[in-house]
C-alpha cells in the first residue's frame, strides 16, 4: 500500500501483475478513480468506472484463452456503501489511455460473490489488462463498494511449461576427500538465476554454471540445488542427489620427530588399509610395510599413503634434522682481519637462507638472500657503518624445516 493507505495496484501504471497458477489476495479499499480526459479511468464500455483497481498478465509464446476465477469475496458494511462490483479485460495498443482500449471476453457486473471472467483467442507475448471497480448504484447508494477477495489465473494462453530440475553426479560412493562432481539439468526453464548449493541443508557455494564441486563430503549426505525460473512469475525449482557413501578408514604417520644428523629412526605408522606406501622411498629400509627404517640427510616429510577398495588417504610426518649452525653473540668489524663479520658457521647446508638485521628502531638495515661468509653482514647500514650496540636478525633456514632462528648480534667497535 501507498502512505495514504491505498493499494498500489489503484494506478494503472502499477498495475498488479498476476502469475498462472498462483493464488492472488487483493483489495480496493480507499481508492479512487482517476478524472482526466482519455486517461486510464475515462471509459464507459461494459460499466462506468468508480474506485477501480488494475491488474495485469501476459501470455505465453503460443496464445489461447485465458480464465480469471475471483473467489472469497468480502465487502465493506459502511451505511450508504454499495456491496457489488464490476470486472472486464481489456487489450490495450497504448496502456493507461483509455481511448485506446478493447474490452476482451465477458463484462461481469453487479458481482456480489464468486464470478470468472473469461477471454479466448488471445495473442501470443502480449500484456492484457483486467479493470475492477466497486459499483455505485442504486436507491440510497452514497460511496462506491469496497472488497477484498482471491484470484487465480489459468488458460491455454497462460499456463508456464513446467520448469524440471534433476541433479546427477558419477558415483554416490565416493572415497574421503575425494573432489566430486555435481552437476544439474534443467528444462523449461529460459531464464534461470544462479544456482545455490547445499550439504545437508547448509550453504555451501552459489554458482553460474551448472555444477559443483566439492570435497567435504561425510557418509550419509546430501547435496541439493536450487535456483528460479521465469523472471516475472518466480518459480523456485529445489533437485537433491541421493545419500553418499563414503569410504573412509585411518591412516596415521606418526608424530613430528627431530633427528640429530647421520642417525636414523624407525617410522610409526598405524591404519587399517589394505596396503602402504612411504614416500619419498630412497631413504627408507621398506616403504611397504608400516614401521621402516628411514635415514634422511636433511629434514624431511615423509607421507604415508594408504590403499583400500580403489580409494587413497595420505598422512604426513616431519623429520628434522638439527642445524649444525652456530650463531655467534657479538662480532668486531674493525678490518683487521678478525672476526670482521657476522658470519654463521655451517649455513652453507641451506643455500636458501634469508637474513634480515634490524636496529633498536626496528628499521631494517640489511637483508640477503643465501647468506654465506662471502656475502655476510659487515657491520655496514646503509652507505655508512653502524653505531656499536646491539642489533637483532631474523634467519630463515628456507629449506623443508622452515625453521626460523632470531636473536640479538653485538657490534664491536
Amino acid at each position: 500500500m501507498d502512505l495514504n493507505g491505498q493499494v498500489s495496484y489503484n494506478n494503472c501504471a502499477q498495475a498488479l501483475e498476476i502469475c498462472p497458477n498462483n493464488s492472488f489476495s487483493i483489495n480496493n479499499i480507499g481508492t479512487n478513480k482517476t478524472f482526466c480526459n482519455s486517461c486510464e479511468d475515462d471509459f464507459t464500455f461494459c460499466f462506468t468506472p468508480s474506485n477501480t483497481i488494475w491488474l495485469k498478465f501476459n501470455t505465453n509464446s503460443t496464445g489461447g484463452d485465458a480464465t480469471i476465477n475471483f473467489t472469497n469475496l468480502t465487502f465493506e458494511t459502511n451505511p450508504g456503501q454499495d456491496n457489488d462490483l464490476n470486472a472486464t479485460i481489456i487489450a490495450t495498443s497504448q496502456p493507461c489511455t483509455a481511448n485506446a482500449y478493447t474490452q476482451i471476453g465477458n463484462c461481469a457486473l453487479n458481482e456480489t460473490g464468486n464470478f470468472s471472467l473469461s477471454a479466448t483467442g488471445l495473442t501470443p507475448n502480449t500484456t492484457y489488462f483486467i479493470i475492477i471497480s466497486g459499483d455505485k448504484s442504486g436507491v440510497g447508494v452514497t460511496s462506491p463498494a469496497e472488497f477484498s477477495m482471491d484470484l487465480t489465473l489459468s488458460g491455454s494462453g497462460v499456463d508456464l511449461p513446467t520448469p524440471i530440475i534433476s541433479v546427477f553426479t558419477d558415483s554416490l560412493n565416493v572415497c574421503e576427500n575425494q573432489a566430486v562432481d555435481i552437476g544439474v539439468t534443467i528444462e523449461n526453464c529460459p531464464d534461470s538465476t544462479d544456482f545455490k548449493w547445499y550439504i545437508n541443508g547448509e550453504f555451501k557455494a552459489t554458482t553460474t554454471e551448472l555444477f559443483f564441486q566439492t570435497s567435504e563430503l561425510k557418509d550419509g549426505d546430501v547435496v541439493s540445488v536450487s535456483t528460479t525460473c521465469y523472471t516475472k512469475c518466480v518459480t523456485t525449482l529445489t533437485g537433491s542427489t541421493s545419500t553418499f557413501s563414503i569410504e573412509s578408514f585411518n591412516v596415521d604417520a606418526g608424530n613430528d620427530v627431530t633427528l640429530q644428523k647421520g642417525n636414523a629412526i624407525q617410522l610409526n605408522g598405524s591404519g587399517n588399509a589394505d596396503t602402504y606406501f612411504w614416500s619419498p622411498s630412497y631413504s627408507i629400509t621398506n616403504p611397504t610395510i608400516l614401521t621402516p627404517v628411514a635415514l634422511p640427510k636433511e629434514t624431511t616429510i615423509y607421507t604415508l599413503s594408504g590403499f583400500k577398495n580403489g580409494c587413497q588417504l595420505n598422512d604426513q610426518v616431519m623429520i628434522t634434522i638439527e642445524s649444525d649452525l652456530t650463531i655467534p653473540e657479538r662480532f668486531s668489524p674493525n678490518n683487521d682481519g678478525v672476526n670482521d663479520v657476522f658470519e654463521i658457521v655451517g649455513i652453507e647446508q641451506f643455500p636458501n637462507s634469508f637474513m634480515r638485521i634490524y636496529n633498536r628502531w626496528g628499521q631494517e638495515i640489511f637483508q640477503k638472500i643465501a647468506y654465506s661468509y662471502e656475502n655476510a653482514w659487515d657491520g655496514k647500514g646503509i652507505n655508512r657503518d653502524v653505531s656499536p650496540g646491539v642489533y637483532f636478525y631474523v634467519l630463515e633456514l628456507r629449506d623443508d624445516s622452515k625453521q626460523i632462528f632470531k636473536g640479538t648480534i653485538t657490534v664491536v667497535r
